[in-house]
């Protein structure tokens, strides 16, 4: 099984302590056994033990940017990249770029998008469902088109490239990991199946909720010919230290593990602290690998 550790707040920083404390909180993910390294990618905060919107988020790709510069080992990518919020083309050169100057340690994370506060709020359109998830497609269309080389137009429903040069290509090979966000039926299992490398659930206990989505994975994967064994199941899960123990995290992950997840990241309820994450190096860590 592979582990993850998701920043979807930078407490106890502060703007002025804030490198500082990324730089430590960071390097001993890369150093302490974590597969992968995420941030959000929202631009207000999300409510609730989050903090209020107001509350710090610093830009997600600027952020990866530095991750890359700092560390030598683990994966690092957006949970979720939102396919409203920039240009496919740019998001695309982004992620090459990312790929490269990080040693080839890059996923593409991306979703269709949801928070309309912080996208209206910012003077962003925020289109209907329907529209989003046809934005989606086509990113998904554009990555493929873009990291295979083929430099001829791509004509979309809502995008056209005219000459989609992309140099440098990533060093991963094929390209980054695609990982799609969503737990959708309908639409954002199927991009999965017919787009991706990875997918990524939510729900820290919705099992009966979570299998029924595995087996419609499963089925579209089925329906395209597909392998469903190609698919990286990921599922991102919250490590509650103030109402449960290591011991509670370790059992949820291992129950993970027998449902068919091999990539659990998790986000962290309340601080992250030096003592925080030896909970993880020296115990969780070690417990989900064995």
């Amino acid at each position: 099984m592979r582990i993850g550790l998701q920043l979807p707040h930078f407490r106890p920083s502060t703007p002025d302590t804030m490198r500082g404390w990324l730089i430590d909180t960071v390097q001993t993910v890369d150093q302490g056994g974590f597969d992968s390294l995420w941030v959000m990618d929202h631009f207000f905060q999300l409510g609730g033990w989050l903090g209020e919107p107001e509350k710090e988020m610093i830009e997600g790709y600027t952020t990866l940017g530095f991750f890359a510069g700092i560390t030598e080992k683990v994966k690092i990518g957006l949970l979720v990249g939102g396919v409203i919020y920039r240009h496919p083309a740019i998001v695309i050169k982004a992620v090459s770029t990312l790929d490269v100057l990080s040693g080839g340690r890059a996923y593409f994370g991306i979703g269709a998008a949801w928070n309309e506060q912080e996208t209206t709020s910012l003077g962003m359109t925020f289109p209907p469902t329907k529209e989003r998830f046809e934005r989606l497609e086509e990113i998904l269309q554009i990555a493929k088109h873009m990291w295979s080389g083929n430099t001829s137009p791509y004509e979309g429903k809502h995008f056209e490239l005219p000459y989609p040069v992309n140099n440098p290509q990533p060093l991963s090979q094929p390209h980054p990991p695609i990982l799609i966000g969503g737990m959708g039926p309908k639409k954002t299992l199927r991009f999965v199946a017919q787009y991706g490398d990875a997918c990524n659930f939510f729900g820290d206990r919705e099992t009966g909720l979570i299998k029924e989505r595995l087996e419609i994975l499963r089925g579209h994967c089925q329906d395209i010919g597909r392998p469903y064994e190609e698919i990286e199941k990921t599922i991102l899960q919250t490590a509650d230290f103030e109402e449960g123990s290591a011991q509670d995290v370790i059992a949820r992950g291992v129950a993970l593990q027998e449902m068919g997840f091999e990539h659990v990241i998790f986000n962290v309820k309340g601080l992250y602290t030096p003592e925080t994450l030896k909970l993880f190096t020296d115990e969780i860590i070690p417990a989900l690998k064995r």
